[in-house]
């Protein structure tokens, strides 16, 4: 694939989930309980409870935490009831955004978020207006300076775990994958003791849009720091290409 190097942007979010862990392990104990409803609690038959228990290990959500989340989830009464709800729209100079969102009020959430737009000179589109520019992939990162093993060795494992595609960059290794081999790439990985700072279904922009504008990078990153904060939004997705001079 192109040599367009995704680990900094990736380590950037990181660097602002780390500096609110609480967030992350939110979004992620909403997903395990909608994954046990929909699924049962056992993640040998259930792929989206496997799926969400991959993302919580590879965000070092500790085990006995992950194991509660489920047992609460399965238990009878007075849980909440979380729903599903996906937002596009676009940021400035058209730059294509996702927001995907877990929520018990959808009122409150759409709100939230058709401000996080508006305060960032942005707008809500309709369904299906910035998703056809998105291809939804498995994404494993690992980090140069954390793996040991030789990258034709690295790119063999994945492949010939399930992977679709392989890139070496300056500072990272990127692995592609179908949604339904994620789980089977990265236990080959975890196998063979490779360290991942990213292991996740996502949304990966077919093309890549430049912001050259320092005003329009600091529109753009005032909608997506207040989806950051609003603990109902579980990912955010864009076509923006960050340049390390313009990352606020």
């Amino acid at each position: 694939m192109s040599g367009h190097s995704k680990f900094a942007n990736i380590k950037h979010k990181k660097e602002k989930n780390d500096a609110a862990k609480g967030k992350i392990f939110t979004i992620i104990g909403r997903e395990i309980a909608v994954a046990v409803k929909e699924g049962g609690p056992d993640p040998a038959n259930n792929y989206k409870l496997a799926t969400v228990i991959a993302k919580a290990k590879a965000n070092n959500m500790p085990n006995d935490t992950i194991d509660r989340g489920i047992k609460k989830a399965a238990g009878e009464g007075g849980s909440v009831v979380y729903e599903h709800a996906t937002y596009e729209g676009y940021g400035p100079c058209g730059i294509a955004i996702i927001v995907e969102t877990l929520t018990d009020n959808k009122n409150r959430t759409a709100a939230n978020v058709r401000s996080a737009f508006t305060k960032g000179n942005g707008s809500i589109g309709t369904q299906g207006c910035v998703s056809f520019m998105f291809d939804k992939k498995g994404q494993i990162i690992i980090d140069k300076e954390e793996c040991d093993m030789e990258a034709d060795d690295l790119m063999m494992v994945a492949l010939d775990a399930g992977a679709e595609d392989f890139a070496e960059e300056e500072d990272s290794f990127e692995i592609i994958t179908d949604p339904d081999a994620l789980l089977d790439v990265q236990k080959a990985l975890d196998d063979q003791k490779i360290p991942m700072v990213s292991a996740e279904v996502t949304m990966i922009p077919q093309n890549y849009v430049s912001l050259t504008d320092e005003e329009n990078v600091k529109w753009l990153n005032r909608t997506l720091d207040l989806l950051d904060e609003d603990d109902d939004v579980q990912n955010v997705y864009t076509n923006w290409e960050e340049e390390d001079d313009l990352r606020s």
